[in-house]
């Protein structure tokens, strides 16, 4: 039994040419708009399709269902937030850390519905979608470890504080999509300076785990 099977996700279908590709591709960048900053319950398919002026048995054809439709844009629109979080291994660390978090923020303020989605786990308590959660906690948070520590692998000490990190961040990020009381800047530089915190906390606990540099400098 495969992936899909185990979780009984309605998988997209498999198309093969370039042109079913491309169409494929197109009928996702259109769902990305249209699900921008509306919630998965507000739209029909009777609606996707008006919308986006196709007829509604061609996103059957491509998707098999709406929560296919649906996966199939979250996940195609979280690819870059991966993308981000990954990228940027020419920068110094500290950098790094500033370009992760800027482009974390970035994410959601323009994709407020897939990012409430992924935060709180989507349509009712979707496996899927608590997947995506996880795998985009994992690359952030070996992201910022390789910054800090050199290293993506890390004890559970280091860990621990950096998904709790993480966990303020997302909830913060709900806070601030929803009322959008501060700058960009201003909020990414604040949950830079928590990150300085949850560092010297670490190494306080363990001193082989020391802060880098630039977290220091927070004290």
């Amino acid at each position: 039994m495969n992936h899909s099977q185990q979780h009984g996700v309605d998988r997209p279908r498999a198309r093969g040419t370039d042109r079913s590709l491309a169409r494929r591709a197109e009928l996702i960048a259109i769902g990305r708009k249209l699900f921008a900053d509306t919630s998965y319950d507000a739209l029909s398919m009777d609606d996707i399709a008006r919308q986006a002026h196709v007829a509604k048995g061609l996103i059957y054809y491509y998707f098999k269902s709406k929560r296919g439709y649906y996966l199939a844009i979250v996940e195609d629109s979280v690819a870059d937030l991966v993308s981000r979080a990954a990228g940027g291994l020419e920068l110094p660390p500290a950098e790094r850390v500033h370009r992760t978090i800027d482009g974390y923020l970035r994410y959601a303020e323009h994709n407020q519905a897939a990012y409430r989605t992924i935060i709180t786990g989507g349509v009712g308590f979707d496996t899927e979608v608590q997947a995506i959660r996880q795998g985009v906690r994992e690359v952030i948070v070996q992201t910022i470890a390789e910054g800090a520590y050199g290293r993506r692998k890390i004890a559970p000490l280091p860990r621990m504080a950096l998904l709790g990190w993480l966990c303020s961040v997302e909830g913060a990020t709900l806070e601030w999509i929803g009322h959008q009381g501060l700058p960009r800047d201003t909020m990414r530089e604040l949950l830079v300076k928590m990150l300085g915190g949850a560092l010297r906390a670490v190494e306080e606990l363990d001193p082989s785990y020391q802060a880098p540099p630039a977290a220091r400098r927070d004290t």
